[in-house]
């Protein structure tokens, strides 16, 4: 800004030089609040709505399948830290890696604030994540993917250690006394089941197997089940990726005439009745309303106060716990109201 050019002194006013110091003053008052201004913008936004001054906007796109229980936990997690911090929420999944990468994108075209997002497929994921940084918003991942979201370039992690869930779940087959076990893979590549079956097997001393079947057809998961138990008649443990495929091998096994143990991972209110009487052995909660809510929770500091959960570096586990019949009652009231 040009400074005012001086006035001869022949021709001031008593008051023109205070006029002059006002007009200094004003120039420079509106020079520091510019920069002020600039400043503040150049850190997370501290209005919580990017910088819009309206809600902020939050897109959690994962790659459940529709209708699955596990995936409805997740959701009412995420949607009550959405209404506790009046978040604008958006959930969309899609079982393929392609849609659900193109959903991702979808949520860049919104203008969102924040995404969470599912990593069980990483590599198909790889390219959403990189332009939804481009345009400057936040990406925090959940339940797959604790090996890949930092190299995918999330800012924080939400999920279990699949790994030492699946060591876990081999070590109480040990102790439980079994010898041979069938573990169940209901989605191919999908890396947080590969890495439960690859713990169990690396943990349990008795033999491990696995099963790959197509978790979308229910009959055909409980066929294949049954058929292998006829033809191994032998296997006293079925491990199984998700509440709704255990219960369906307590069916399996009663059609196979087997005396094969069922056990799980992951947990729903029906699956709470199966531990409690005994029909299923144990499952494994890795608590998916808490994923939910921590990812969308987290956005939201993130945007307000610019905390980052784990520091970045570190992931946030939710999990593993083992729910039995030991202790199934104290959770049971909860997963009736569906949030465990």
């Amino acid at each position: 800004m040009n400074s005012p050019l001086p006035v001869p002194p022949s021709r001031r006013s008593p008051g023109s030089a205070g006029a002059v110091r006002l007009t200094v003053l004003v120039a420079v008052c509106c020079l520091l609040l510019a920069g002020c201004s600039a400043a503040a913008s150049s850190g997370p936004d501290t209005d919580g709505a990017g910088g819009s001054g309206g809600r902020m906007k939050v897109a959690l796109v994962t790659h459940g399948a529709k209708g699955d229980a596990f995936w409805e936990l997740v959701r009412r997690g995420a949607e009550a830290a959405a209404a506790k911090d009046n978040v604008e929420l958006t959930y969309t999944s899609d079982a393929d890696a392609a849609g659900q990468a193109e959903l991702v994108r979808d949520a860049i075209r919104d203008k969102v604030d924040g995404i969470a997002v599912t990593l069980a497929k990483p590599q198909a994921m790889k390219s959403p994540v990189a332009a939804a940084k481009a345009a400057g918003i936040p990406v925090v991942g959940l339940n797959s993917g604790i090996d890949a979201w930092q190299s995918a370039g999330l800012l924080e992690y939400f999920g279990q250690d699949e790994s030492v869930a699946g060591r876990s779940v081999g070590e109480k087959l040990d102790s439980l006394g079994a010898k041979h076990a069938l573990c169940v893979i209901h989605e191919r590549g999908n890396i947080a089941l590969e890495a439960r079956c690859a713990g169990v097997k690396k943990t349990f001393s008795g033999e491990t197997e696995m099963l790959y079947v197509d978790g979308t057809d229910m009959d055909a998961v409980a066929a294949a089940v049954t058929a292998r138990l006829r033809q191994e008649p032998d296997i006293d443990e079925v491990i199984t990726n998700g509440a709704q495929f255990g219960l369906a091998s307590v069916k399996a096994a009663q059609t196979a005439g087997s005396r094969a143990k069922v056990a799980t991972f992951d947990l729903n209110k029906d699956l709470v009745g199966a531990v409690r009487d005994g029909s299923v052995q144990f499952a494994v909660d890795q608590q998916p309303y808490l994923q939910g809510y921590l990812a969308v929770d987290s956005l939201w500091l993130y945007r307000t106060n610019g905390n980052i959960s784990g520091g970045g570096v570190a992931p946030v586990l939710t999990g593993p716990a083992f729910v039995t019949k030991n202790n199934v009652a104290a959770v049971a009231r909860l997963a009736a109201d569906g949030t465990r």
